[in-house]
């Protein structure tokens, strides 16, 4: 079934803090949609809200899947897990003294991603062969670009419909950047993914993105598809390092 996202004119912020100022984009099923900028732009807050781990000030964020529509500003973070929605956090966030192995079982843990745990281990297996190799590793003593296939496998065993993934390139050698985001492309089709993407390498995330929306201190100042955007002259002045 299709699967999209609405997020429309959210405000949100700690405290006092203001860290969105009427942030609107939209993900249509099966699109992958870059939300773009530096650090400390709102990229991680936008990302808590979808996932119910930070509740906005106002504005709306609304989930279509399966015919029905879902106000994620209204669920638990656990209720948003089980509609199908996983996050890849930035930093991985893996549990670093339980095994490879154990890590991707908790990521099984939507009731409906269960039965189809052999079927998904084998297939992050398959996808991610150093992890195999590795099963019976500590998490916490992987290197930095195994620890990322470990956070991207662990999010795929819940079967997700919608994949929010946070700074996959903090971290990592530029090789190993290439290679995780050539991977999650992969993968999104292969799963049918509609995917958010957060990221602040524009030039990786124009690779597999369809859309991409550039956030500055909170505000989305300019979108478009990945050809609006490689042509506009600001684009390529900020983040391209082209001279005009």
């Amino acid at each position: 079934m299709a699967t999209k996202l609405i997020i429309e004119n959210i405000d949100a912020g700690y405290g006092a803090v203001r860290a969105l100022h009427g942030v609107s984009l939209t993900i249509e099923n099966g699109q992958t949609v870059a939300l773009l900028g530096t650090n400390g732009n709102g990229k991680s807050t936008l990302m808590k809200c979808v996932m119910g781990m930070v509740k906005p000030d106002q504005g709306s964020i609304r989930l279509e899947m399966d015919g029905a529509t879902h106000d994620l500003t209204q669920l638990s973070t656990e209720e948003i897990v089980n509609l199908g929605v996983a996050l890849i956090p930035e930093g991985r966030r893996l549990f670093p003294k339980l095994t490879v192995e154990e890590n991707l079982l908790l990521g099984a843990f939507r009731e409906v991603s269960r039965p189809q745990i052999p079927d998904n281990i084998a297939f992050c297996y398959e996808a991610f062969p150093v992890l195999k190799e590795r099963k019976n590793q500590l998490a916490g003593s992987m290197s930095g670009g195994q620890q990322q296939m470990l956070a991207i496998a662990r999010a795929l065993m819940s079967s997700p419909k919608l994949l929010l993934v946070d700074e996959p390139s903090v971290g990592l050698s530029p090789l190993l950047v290439s290679q995780t985001i050539t991977k999650l492309k992969e993968l999104k089709d292969k799963y049918k993914l509609t995917v958010l993407m957060a990221e602040q390498n524009f030039k990786q995330a124009m690779r597999i993105a369809d859309h991409g929306h550039i956030i500055v201190h909170g505000e989305i100042v300019f979108n478009g598809d990945v050809d609006t955007l490689m042509s506009n002259d600001l684009v390529k002045s900020y983040y391209l390092g082209v001279s005009k």
